[in-house]
């Protein structure tokens, strides 16, 4: 199942060229516009943030109760507020390992999105100790989708539209205020109930506002676009666009539906995988389907087609999600997507 998190390089936000290639993510006046908004608002919310710090140890506020997950970048614990009780999930970010910049800019990001039914809620308590930073959430009890993905299955067929649907919901209101997610697998995706009936999406170190200018420095995962494999059309690299979170999002329900990946890269002259569906892809003929793909229903073809178009102007939005709820999305499934 998923493959670790490839490192990017980030560079300030920036423009295209008016006469910028559509299919390497030139940006269009109004998608600038959209995302040098999302990061002025981004900065404010950052630089006030940073002067209302809680400075304190947290064992001193909260009382520990257990671990909820453990990260590369930190870690995340149920927490008690030693007061009230209220119940908390509180992360956690060594200070070794990461800046006050980088703290303030997750913390702010998840803010910024508001309630959301399918987005962790953020409280705006953000805690400076003398070894790490931490911010409050909503607590979800039930670990991550990782561990409800059968290997080789999947999930039940009613669980895989359910969460395809909330976090395609997540994903546009992200985009809707001009960020792009860029880090979507099972393991930011946080479960609610033992049978997998909400999700929450979270962790939003990666998050970026629309145009920020990235280039891939490690190598690819299955969830890395194409886009990003392929040379910069500037030399600060490629800007971003929500088209990566629709390819991810592609990716992610492949997984849901199958149980593995479709590939381990987007590279066809490194993932015979990949270049098997490249090629089926082309020939508009469902019915001649590579074998990691022979489960699938023809609405889920048509709608992973969509969402995995290696041009990123091509690709679907992710709200088109929508448009397949309830048709089958496996072979031998009935209406609505019958099971559990």
């Amino acid at each position: 199942m998923p493959g670790k998190q490839a490192d990017e390089d980030q560079a300030e936000l920036g423009s295209a060229e008016d006469g910028a290639d559509e299919d390497l993510g030139g940006l269009t006046p109004e998608e600038l516009r959209q995302g040098q908004e999302a990061a002025l608002a981004l900065e404010d919310m950052m630089a006030l943030s940073a002067q209302t710090l809680v400075q304190a140890e947290v064992d001193e506020l909260y009382q520990q109760v257990r671990p909820l997950g453990q990260g590369r970048y930190g870690r995340v614990l149920l927490v008690t507020h030693r007061q009230k009780g209220t119940p908390l999930a509180l992360k956690q970010l060594p200070k070794a390992s990461t800046s006050l910049r980088g703290f303030l800019h997750e913390f702010c990001v998840g803010l910024s999105l508001g309630a959301h039914a399918a987005i962790v809620g953020a409280y705006g308590i953000g805690i400076e100790s003398a070894a790490c930073y931490s911010f409050l959430t909503e607590p979800v009890l039930h670990g991550d989708l990782i561990a409800f993905i059968q290997p080789k299955v999947g999930l039940p067929p009613a669980a895989a539209q359910r969460c395809a649907a909330q976090l395609a919901s997540a994903l546009e209101h992200i985009h809707a205020r001009g960020l792009v997610y860029r880090d979507l697998k099972p393991e930011n995706v946080l479960v609610c109930d033992p049978g997998c009936r909400r999700v929450k999406l979270t962790d939003f170190g990666h998050t970026r506002p629309r145009g920020t200018l990235l280039r891939l420095t490690g190598p690819p995962i299955p969830y890395t676009a194409p886009e990003l494999c392929a040379p910069p059309p500037l030399p600060e690299g490629l800007p971003i666009q929500p088209a990566l979170d629709a390819w991810a999002l592609g990716v992610l329900l492949f997984c849901l539906l199958t149980g593995y990946f479709p590939w381990d890269q987007p590279l066809a002259e490194a993932d015979p995988f990949y270049e098997d569906f490249l090629v089926w892809q082309a020939s508009g003929e469902p019915s001649d389907r590579p074998q990691p793909w022979a489960g699938l229903a023809p609405a889920a073809d048509t709608l992973l087609w969509g969402l995995l178009d290696p041009e990123p102007r091509k690709r679907s939005a992710v709200s088109c999600v929508r448009g397949y709820l309830g048709q089958p999305w496996r072979q031998q499934e009935g209406p609505e997507g019958v099971g559990q």
